[in-house]
């Protein structure tokens, strides 16, 4: 963002607003050229949704550009962690889920971008009495 002499009356604002698109976007120069890093992961293109039912935990996820073979998953039964690449870019989040699930009944599916996984809800653990 750069400005001239006459917007001096702004000068303090115009700072704070130079300062918080700088630390958006890590410090570096505020531009509008495109960022083609590889590792800048998929940034605003992908978007992670949670649902949780009585029935079942649904994370749902958008992962455009990636093929199906690209894409790795593992869960510890609380976090789910999604790791994918295209050409372009590579991917990696880890998701907290709502609440404990059994990994092993996790069901996953990918089609046109989208990749969804499903899991049942683990056992509530048996209360443990003290003697």
């Amino acid at each position: 963002m750069r400005r001239d002499d006459r917007d001096e009356p702004f000068d303090d604002l115009f700072r704070e607003i130079e300062r918080m698109m700088n630390d958006m976007m890590a410090g570096g120069d505020v531009g509008f050229e495109s960022r083609t890093d590889t590792d800048a992961g998929f940034g605003a293109d992908t978007h992670v949704d949670v649902h949780d039912t009585e029935e079942e935990v649904r994370v749902i996820a958008d992962l455009p550009g990636v093929e199906k073979g690209n894409i790795e998953l593992e869960c510890d039964g609380k976090t789910l962690t999604i790791s994918a690449r295209s050409d372009h870019r590579e991917y990696d989040e880890r998701v907290s889920l709502p609440r404990r699930v059994n990994e092993h009944t996790a069901s996953a599916t990918y089609n046109n971008g989208v990749l969804e996984v499903v899991f049942e809800p683990a056992e509530q653990s048996s209360d443990i009495s003290l003697e």
